[in-house]
């Protein structure tokens, strides 16, 4: 097992473990020059490929962006590779649990808005994310407070061909990326992932924030195969799954879904569903709004 290094280029003391992935840890670290605290995330090198370099060269291009993580700095330490980032605040998923799982529509609404922007953002740029989830979106600190950031750009791939640009060709034959339990109904099929398995990977988040479960997650949900997960994505019906909550939620997941593989989403429309609901809501039952009574500090940049 590698030695986690004290210090990384000189000047970057490693603190406490922030959170893990598939391939790099996460560390809270501060600055011996400047006294700056950032977040160092550490992969160690075990091939010639290295996963994080591709996340930093991702980083780069999309530098700028709203909700984008700001890199300071790429390279290598030790037997590790080291990226360097300004420091972001808790994920949604950390949120969500310490507010007992029910966030308030304002707070949906404006997190959809913000997110919606985000991937625009990404897409715009040529990339997919691939992995939209509560676990991949921070909150910033101070004056970020109020602005979500999309994290873990680990799987996130060019669906254009920057140069020719053409469109990534469909396949049919791809293993499932990203996390099953907010992953599209195709990518389970092991079709390409494009721009609209993200949009539809966040109206699962939105919904779920809402809602405060999905059917497919229940308490038993780390026993569930992937498999067993699409089968209840499958057999749950857009109706079922929206019961209670505002009928936009149901015409985003809709919309993500009917998108040709390669068509371009219309951000534009999905915020206006989202606008939408600051005024008199439509349900898709008789129940009315769901309870929520928690809120997380965010509004609409």
């Amino acid at each position: 097992m590698n030695k986690v290094p004290i210090r990384v280029y000189g000047r970057f003391r490693l603190g406490d473990v922030l959170g893990s992935g598939s391939y790099a840890v996460v560390y809270h670290a501060r600055n011996i020059i400047n006294n700056d605290v950032v977040a160092i995330k550490l992969e160690p090198i075990i091939k010639n490929s290295s996963s994080l370099q591709r996340e930093y060269c991702i980083l780069k291009q999309l530098e700028g962006g709203v909700g984008i993580p700001h890199v300071l700095w790429f390279g290598r330490e030790a037997t590790y590779h080291a990226m360097a980032l300004d420091l972001l605040g808790s994920s949604l998923h950390n949120i969500f649990l310490a507010h007992h799982q029910k966030f308030n529509l304002d707070t949906v609404v404006n997190l959809g808005d913000q997110l919606l922007t985000c991937l625009e953002y990404i897409h715009s740029h040529n990339y997919i994310h691939g992995d939209i989830k509560p676990q991949n979106v921070l909150m910033g600190l101070d004056n970020s407070r109020h602005t979500a950031f999309i994290i873990d750009f680990g799987i996130s791939k060019e669906y254009c061909n920057t140069s020719t640009r053409t469109h990534i060709p469909f396949r049919h034959d791809r293993p499932l990326t990203g996390t099953p339990v907010f992953a599209s109904i195709n990518n389970h099929l092991g079709v390409e992932p494009g721009r609209h398995d993200d949009i539809e990977s966040l109206a699962y988040m939105l919904i779920y924030f809402l809602r405060g479960s999905l059917p497919w997650l229940s308490n038993d949900h780390d026993k569930l195969s992937s498999t067993a997960i699409l089968e209840r994505k499958v057999n749950t019906t857009v109706e079922a799954l929206c019961h209670g909550i505002p009928v936009e939620f149901a015409s985003i997941l809709v919309y993500s879904r009917s998108l040709a593989f390669s068509e371009d989403p219309d951000h534009d429309y999905l915020r206006s569903l989202l606008h939408g609901l600051l005024l008199p809501h439509t349900f898709l039952s008789s129940l009315g709004k769901t309870s929520c009574s928690a809120s997380v500090a965010v509004k609409a940049k």
